[in-house]
């Protein structure tokens, strides 16, 4: 019932990757069930793919499944929750808000990617997270065979670019549960405003961002203030942004340490924003891991300052 021998590369935003042993693409939870019933007698490793804009594949064949629940289902509860599919696009999803004239989710205008991703690492930017937004997760047991557990908001665990879904499993490989649809409040607001913020911060991406070549986004979390001594934090106080809370962004770091526009392969830390490594020719993982060593090491030794990657590598 799996399609065999699928080249990662184009599954992912980066076209970076070596083949998958295994790969299915589910459309609903019964089509889940039989899959995971069949994937157990094979009884080998897993990987849950969303979009494939927040992962970094090995060079190499990964020797087991790689499945995507591709569940598109979209439709209200009632006049304040919508039901949503966790293979939903985000772009669709906030043009289904911007249409309808749904306030909350402005802050994702021009943010690649499905809502199951968002979900597993709180994605936000523009002071915004997908948090604020949700009511209920439902996730499927994968141990269990059949079973779905609902959490409530505050039973997520939601924190900076974090959840109890990415705490589980922080390389995405054998996940105790697979999200598979998400419940959103939603708040009705000023369409116009709302399609003025949503297209504001969709040129910000194209204008500031090098979406113009292959990448996987921020590579790394932007730093908590928290996190950096007092007399430091005095030196980037003019940089310092709310993300949702006051951080120093990691693109500054970079450029700071002089190390915008340094390649390695086909892979470079991009000029334009330095936060992103971009896939320029042909790059290969190694190229990539290999400047995010690269970046942490620099980091570490001009501003004592240890970066924690955003993004999935998996290998």
């Amino acid at each position: 019932m799996f399609e065999k021998e699928i080249k990662l590369s184009s599954r992912s935003n980066y076209r970076i990757g070596g083949p998958a042993r295994y790969f299915f693409s589910a459309k609903d939870l019964p089509e889940t069930i039989r899959v995971f019933e069949k994937w157990r007698e094979i009884n080998g490793p897993f990987f849950v793919l969303a979009g494939g804009t927040n992962v970094l594949f090995g060079d190499d064949c990964f020797e087991g499944l790689v499945f995507t629940p591709d569940f598109q289902e979209i439709k209200k509860d009632d006049d304040s929750s919508l039901r949503v599919g966790v293979g939903v696009l985000m772009e669709d999803l906030v043009s289904f808000f911007e249409e309808k004239g749904f306030s909350g989710l402005e802050w994702a205008g021009g943010l690649p990617g499905t809502l199951g991703g968002a979900i597993r690492g709180n994605a936000g930017a523009f002071g915004g997270e997908i948090k604020d937004v949700v009511k209920e997760v439902t996730s499927f047991d994968v141990s269990s065979g059949d079973k779905t557990i609902r959490r409530k908001n505050n039973e997520c665990d939601f924190s900076y670019r974090n959840s109890i879904f990415k705490k589980q499993s922080p390389t995405g490989i054998n996940p105790k549960e697979i999200i598979i649809e998400v419940v959103l409040d939603l708040k009705k607001g000023d369409k116009k405003l709302i399609r003025e913020i949503v297209q504001k911060n969709v040129f910000y991406r194209k204008e500031r961002q090098p979406i113009e070549y292959p990448n996987i986004g921020s590579i790394f979390k932007n730093v908590s203030c928290e996190k950096i001594g007092k007399k430091r934090l005095e030196e980037f106080e003019p940089v310092i942004k709310t993300d949702p809370f006051p951080v120093v962004p990691v693109a500054h770091l970079i450029s700071e340490a002089g190390l915008k526009g340094i390649s390695c392969g086909g892979a470079m830390i991009s000029p334009k924003h330095p936060n992103f490594i971009v896939n320029v020719v042909n790059a290969s993982a190694n190229d990539v891991k290999n400047l995010i060593e690269l970046v942490k090491s620099e980091i570490k030794n001009r501003f004592e300052i240890n970066l924690e990657e955003e993004i999935i590598i998996f290998s």
